[in-house]
């Protein structure tokens, strides 16, 4: 092995190994941030996974098939975990995980059973190679909408808040890599120079964010201790807020804590104090809590919608969302409300 070839290896490597640190530093520090921290540490390493097999197969081409089908596979969970976290951090609530990674793993491992990758190397190559690759690109897309307010602030130059910029790095890193695989005539070379350098480039900035001295980056500090409300800023959030609210702004199913603390002229921060202190819940849990009023209102007045689709006009991203939503503050689903209602 030539010695360009020596320092490609190790780069390479060496990106895949830290890769793998950094996924066990996630999981160990996951108790900071519930489970959005599980969701990134599992990211890391399924994209460890596919990266350590790509490197060692271009200098070991007799390479295990075993690995090989490990490591391919691995990449049918990279687009799930990096939805899941994007998710988990900007709606601030766990998602359902199940449905989007015990499908995919449950499938990978019934084909990888009937159909090895040591026997059927062309079927692997011409067909669950591109069907994962496809399946990962989905979950890049469905992940735009979650960076979609990072997005708006570029396009309206503001300055962007030191997880923003660690969102958009986790999210371009995925992409590049993906694009990386799919495009590249050298596909090695490449995934190797750019994994080590998406891998540190997250190292550097995790120090960075870490060592400044005004960070909460992935810590949670003792809720707003030391720091009360006074009298006439309580009465004038109140006051916007009940406009906001009549406004029915939480019809967007894009309605954030962000987009409300905008529209109100005030910090996420002091938003967040309100609704927690003042009103006992989280914000995502108000937001929920009018949008279902909403849809009692529509159920108890309009016969001509379906279920359906009055849950999305009332804000809801899904239908799954809904029902639990619903089922969840009345008690009800929304059909037996419906019923109830008209007796």
């Amino acid at each position: 092995m030539i010695q360009s070839n020596q320092l490609l290896f190790f780069f390479s490597a060496l990106g895949a190994f830290n890769g793998f640190l950094l996924s066990l530093y996630f999981a160990i520090n996951a108790k900071n941030k519930k489970f959005t921290n599980y969701f990134l540490s599992l990211l890391l390493l399924v994209l460890s996974i596919r990266i350590v097999k790509s490197v060692f197969f271009y200098f070991n081409p007799h390479l295990s098939n075993i690995f090989i089908q490990i490591g391919l596979s691995a990449c049918v969970l990279i687009g799930p975990f990096l939805f899941l976290y994007l998710k988990s951090v900007m709606e601030n609530e766990k998602p359902n995980w199940k449905i989007h990674v015990i499908p995919y793993l449950t499938a990978i491992t019934i084909i990888g059973f009937f159909y090895p990758y040591v026997e059927h190397h062309e079927v692997w190559s011409r067909w669950i190679v591109n069907a994962i690759y496809f399946q990962w690109f989905i979950y890049i897309a469905l992940s735009l909408k979650y960076l979609w307010p990072v997005i708006l602030k570029l396009k309206k130059k503001e300055s962007l808040q030191k997880l923003d910029f660690w969102f958009l790095s986790i999210y371009l890193g995925v992409a590049f890599i993906w694009l990386a695989y799919n495009f590249a005539l050298y596909t090695s070379y490449i995934i190797g120079a750019l994994s080590f350098t998406f891998i540190l480039y997250l190292i550097v900035l995790l120090l960075i964010f870490r060592k400044s001295s005004d960070s909460t980056f992935f810590h949670e500090k003792k809720k707003y201790q030391n720091k009360e409300i006074d009298k006439k800023m309580l009465d004038e959030i109140g006051q916007k807020l009940s406009i906001l609210i009549e406004k029915e702004a939480f019809l967007n199913s894009n309605f954030t804590l962000e987009e409300a603390a905008n529209e109100l002229k005030i910090t996420k921060h002091l938003l967040s104090q309100y609704v927690n202190e003042i009103l006992g819940k989280s914000f995502s849990n108000l937001i929920k809590e009018y949008r279902i009023e909403k849809a009692k209102q529509l159920l108890e007045t309009e016969k001509n919608y379906t279920i359906e689709s009055l849950g999305y006009d009332c804000g809801f991203n899904s239908k799954s969302s809904f029902f639990t939503a619903f089922k969840k503050i009345t008690g009800l689903t929304p059909a037996e409300y419906q019923k109830s209602s008209l007796k």
